[in-house]
């Protein structure tokens, strides 16, 4: 009994350090194994990470190539607008009857007809002056002649046209209208009977343009206004008579100059 518990304890000793050198291997294999294992998971870890996707062709395009400055669009350059005659009376006004009615310097048509009268002589265009001028309709009335038509457009609108070319080339660009003067004192009626009319009008002779150079004062004159239902048209605008095809300006001055003389119809 007491060799046999002996034995055993023998037994058992020499199994511990067997045991203990199997238990050392074994740790020391499975130590190998994680160390072996560890290395490569951080690499896959590290490969992973540094991994990126490469940029898209678009996207690199656009980064290699330099966006070109908005070129501003230029500002129009807005067209000055046309000037214009104004009216002196309705379109129809030559076709009625004549009236005795006096008319007004200071009345909005005188002023309009004032406004066209310079405007056609600033420019040069001599239809600006149409409304101002002696309608075509009214002279047919007025005139007891064989074709007051023809002497309208062939005596009265040529004449005037010549005038205010020569008118044209007095006045310098620039100029600036001050006042147009009539003389009241000069105004008279023509009846019918006088000066080959059939219908009589009133006359205002020796009308006054005075107009601004550089500051310095010039006038010319207007030869002739006539009436017509109470408003006063241009008639002979450089001379009533003449014995030619030229134009004339009348009685240029610097200064106001003087209005009148009376006379003519």
């Amino acid at each position: 009994m007491i060799r046999r518990d002996i034995d055993v304890l023998q037994r058992r000793r020499v199994a511990a350090p067997i045991a203990a050198a199997a238990l050392a291997v074994l740790l020391t294999v499975l130590a190998g194994c994680s160390a072996s294992s560890s290395p490569q998971a951080s690499a896959t870890r590290t490969a992973t990470r540094s991994v990126s996707p490469a940029p898209s062709q678009a996207t690199a395009l656009q980064r290699a190539t330099p966006t070109a400055p908005l070129t501003p669009t230029p500002t129009p350059t807005p067209t000055p607008a046309r000037p214009s005659a104004l009216p002196v009376a309705p379109p129809d006004a030559g076709s009625k009857p004549q009236t005795t009615v006096q008319p007004k310097t200071s009345s909005h048509a005188f002023k309009n007809a004032v406004h066209d009268i310079w405007l056609a002589v600033t420019t040069g265009d001599p239809k600006y002056a149409l409304p101002a001028f002696f309608p075509e309709k009214a002279y047919a009335q007025v005139k007891a002649i064989a074709d007051p038509d023809s002497d309208w457009e062939n005596r009265l609108w040529l004449d005037f046209t010549l005038d205010l070319a020569a008118a044209h080339k007095l006045v310098k660009p620039g100029a600036r209208l001050t006042e147009v003067n009539v003389a009241p004192q000069y105004f008279q009626w023509i009846p019918p009977g006088a000066c080959y009319n059939s219908v009589g009008y009133w006359h205002a002779p020796g009308s006054r343009v005075v107009y601004k150079e550089g500051g310095v004062t010039h006038s010319f004159g207007i030869a002739s206004f006539i009436s017509w239902r109470g408003d006063w048209y241009l008639i002979h605008f450089g001379a009533v008579v003449r014995d030619g095809a030229y134009g004339i300006v009348d009685d240029p001055e610097v200064g106001p100059g003087v209005t009148g003389p009376p006379g003519n119809c």
